[in-house]
């Protein structure tokens, strides 16, 4: 009786040894011969602005890549929330991915408190890599007697209660760093939100607002006319596109920091191989002369970086606006 329990065990432990083995093996087979069908990029966002060129810039070179199409597909609403929302319940077998820029995952959550974004930033992607990296460029209408950084604060100081600044809306990367540099100078600015940066450029071409911190490629056209004065730029390092501006870190504000970046993420749950390829797909593709020349045309930097790198950013940006927010008390609801 004990041998043929042994024996029954031990065809058990084979079987699912086998079983294993051969479950290991598929999935092995369907990583290795990924991709064999179309890939989806969902861009949370119309058709035509910055994430959109990126998403279709990098589809097209990994499509050359890897002989798959790879569709992009424009899901914008709620400020990106309707896109990533949807790629957060797709299967995650490695043909969806969202084009991320850093709103989505690190200020949206917190600007949203009351409605919510139809996701969890941390739970429910995987992220994969950086695609690109650009500054925000700080702006002022031409009839402003201020010519830097140090003049704008202290005028502001001197003028309470003059000045308004505009933003392409409630929680974007340009409303939040506007409210950074406001907390670090200790000045306040009205906050004038439109729906999108175009309108919010023209009044400030026009001087019915004063102040805006937003994309360069935006704003620069009008810096050439002369309609508007560029003090700075916002990120650490100066821009390599911009490099007569000084930093607003090194122009007065010490330790100051905001950039606009754009990643892919994946929902969680994507084989891990498939992200591998994914990345180093990026990786490649960053290096590319026209990848290059095209997200530099749109005031952008060609990144990659590793997933877990790229983990740590989104992880250290959520910290900081997330603290932001509530200091602040902003909200998008």
């Amino acid at each position: 009786m004990m041998m043929q329990s042994c024996k029954r065990r031990l065809f058990q432990v084979a079987f699912c040894s086998l079983f294993t083995g051969a479950c290991l093996s598929t999935a092995q087979a369907a990583d290795e011969g990924y991709p064999n069908r179309p890939i989806k990029f969902v861009v949370p966002y119309t058709a035509g602005g910055s994430n959109d060129v990126v998403g279709r810039v990098l589809a097209q070179k990994l499509s050359s890549d890897w002989a798959v199409p790879i569709i992009v597909e424009n899901r914008p609403g709620a400020g990106g929330n309707l896109g990533a929302a949807q790629v957060a319940r797709s299967t995650a077998d490695g043909y969806t991915f969202l084009i991320t820029p850093n709103n989505l995952l690190t200020m949206n959550p917190y600007v949203y408190k009351k409605t919510g974004v139809g996701y969890d930033s941390i739970k429910d992607f995987q992220p994969v890599s950086l695609i690109a990296t650009g500054p925000i460029l700080l702006a002022v209408n031409a009839e402003l007697p201020v010519n830097s950084v140090k003049e704008l604060i202290a005028y502001t100081k001197n003028n309470p209660g003059k000045l308004s600044y505009a933003s392409a809306g409630v929680g974007t990367p340009h409303h939040l760093t506007a409210e950074l540099f406001k907390s670090m100078t200790g000045i306040e600015m009205l906050h004038v939100p439109y729906k999108g940066a175009v309108s919010a450029v023209s009044d400030l071409a026009a001087g019915r607002v004063q102040v805006m911190f937003g994309i360069p490629n935006s704003l620069m056209p009008f810096v050439k006319t002369g309609q508007l004065k560029a003090l700075a730029v916002s990120s650490l390092a100066p821009s390599p596109e911009l490099p007569d501006l000084p930093t607003i870190d090194k122009a007065g504000v010490p330790g100051f920091d905001s950039s606009l970046w754009i990643g892919l993420t994946a929902p969680t749950g994507t084989p891990a191989a498939i992200i591998t390829k994914v990345n180093q797909g990026i990786k490649q593709a960053m290096q590319d002369p026209q990848v290059k020349a095209s997200l530099q045309a749109q005031g952008l930097m060609p990144e990659s970086n590793s997933q877990q790198e790229f983990a740590k950013l989104i992880k250290h940006d959520a910290d900081r606006w997330s603290k932001l927010v509530d200091e602040r008390q902003l909200s998008a609801d």
